[in-house]
């Protein structure tokens, strides 16, 4: 798609905001295990009595943690309904208040009209829609402005040092929504925001005996911002995205990709601070050079630490899938890096989903 056709240009992901049980001890572990920097907050101390939020930066990566401060509170039930999730996806764009007007005129469900917030570093113009289940995408206008975060934060003193696991930049962020909607969100993103459709993968790409899932690949005029969109396939058992949707009760974001530029010192570093990675059975390795001929790694490491490769017209990519990062079976996180492909890794859908049944029938929902 031309610039001239992209009637909604996006620059790029913004942040992510979870609501979680208790943003202080989410901050913590995203510190500590995950490597990011707590960067701003809002809470008690800035005059803020409803809630608690803490910014976090690593690379190009910015999450946002938050809490509800008393029990009746929309965050309360939030996590209540869903548990730990992300609520926000928020991009960054150049005319909020255009950028807004347009989605309205398209038929967006406005959750928050266009509004600038100003204090004194600047003003940041924001608006938000309403997006699969209780998911929101939220247009984000900040470049006049110079504050922390947003209007509302404090920058966080750094009390120690932050030790980087080398997560660089948000790749993609799928979404798994029920049977027979994945086309109707397809059309949205089409006629909302000006979204493409990169590419499809079918039951017969991701399936194994006893489940399956059909998937989309939505992406912006640019191509940086990539949005998948799950949907459960009829199968003998249940899915993985049947599983998800079952615990996160209704749609909702599965998991986050992010980029490294060197996946094995990433995954050795977060593997050291006790993060789980699902593992696909070893026979995945015995023909993966001549699936995938050379690559610069070394191809036993790769097998050591449980990472998958997969290459396409394009390049090839390495990725690895952790598992879920609450005790309900709903998000997880993705690390990939690139050389050249911009596929998914759909060479390695069917070696996945052997390992991500394999979890499922551990916790008694195959």
């Amino acid at each position: 798609m031309s610039s001239a056709e992209d009637f909604l240009p996006i620059r790029g992901w913004d942040h992510i905001e979870f609501y979680v049980g208790n943003a202080k001890q989410a901050a913590h572990f995203y510190e500590k295990v995950f490597g990011f920097t707590p960067t701003a907050f809002q809470g008690l101390p800035t005059g803020t009595r409803d809630r608690s939020s803490y910014l976090l930066s690593q690379g190009n990566v910015r999450f946002v943690v938050t809490s509800a401060l008393t029990p009746d509170h929309e965050i309360a039930r939030h996590c209540a309904l869903h548990g730990d999730g992300v609520r926000t996806i928020a991009l960054e764009v150049a005319d909020c208040a255009a950028a807004m007007t347009e989605v309205r005129q398209r038929g967006a469900t406005i959750i928050e009209p266009f509004q600038a917030l100003e204090d004194k570093h600047g003003v940041l113009k924001t608006g938000v829609i309403k997006y699969a289940g209780d998911t929101r995408i939220k247009l984000v206008e900040r470049q006049h402005y110079r504050g922390p975060f947003a209007p509302g934060y404090e920058q966080i003193a750094l009390r120690g040092e932050v030790k980087p696991t080398g997560l660089a930049a948000v790749d993609h962020i799928v979404t798994n929504v029920h049977l027979g909607e994945m086309n109707y969100w397809v059309d949205w993103f089409r006629r909302i925001l000006g979204f493409s459709q990169l590419c499809h993968f079918t039951d017969d790409d991701i399936s194994t005996e006893y489940s399956a899932l059909m998937s989309k690949v939505m992406e912006n005029g640019s191509g940086k911002i990539k949005l998948p969109i799950n949907e459960p396939a009829e199968g003998k058992k249940k899915s993985q995205i049947d599983e998800y949707l079952e615990w996160y009760n209704g749609p909702g974001v599965q998991h986050i990709a992010m980029n490294t530029k060197d996946i094995c010192t990433t995954v050795r570093e977060l593997r050291a601070r006790d993060i789980d990675f699902l593992r696909v059975p070893d026979t995945y390795y015995d023909e993966l050079e001549s699936r995938v001929g050379k690559i610069d790694e070394d191809m036993d490491e790769i097998k050591e630490l449980g990472i998958l490769v997969d290459r396409d017209e394009d390049g090839y990519l390495l990725q690895i899938f952790t598992a879920p990062m609450q005790d309900r079976p709903t998000l997880f996180y993705e690390v990939i890096e690139r050389h050249g492909s911009r596929g998914f890794g759909v060479g390695n859908f069917k070696a996945l989903f052997v390992a991500l049944e394999r979890e499922q029938e551990r916790r008694g929902n195959l």
